[in-house]
């Protein structure tokens, strides 16, 4: 792969876990997004 692609893969990679980790640190967030989930069963 080219280097600029590397680039771009890398930078959305860290975007989507620095993503996750906030959302992990906002437990309310959590909660309510898996009662949303829960309820489409």
């Amino acid at each position: 792969m080219s280097p600029r692609k590397n680039l771009l893969l890398f930078t959305v990679a860290l975007t989507v876990l620095a993503s996750v980790f906030l959302l992990y640190t906002r437990p309310d967030f959590m909660l309510q997004m898996a009662n949303q989930v829960w309820t489409c069963f």
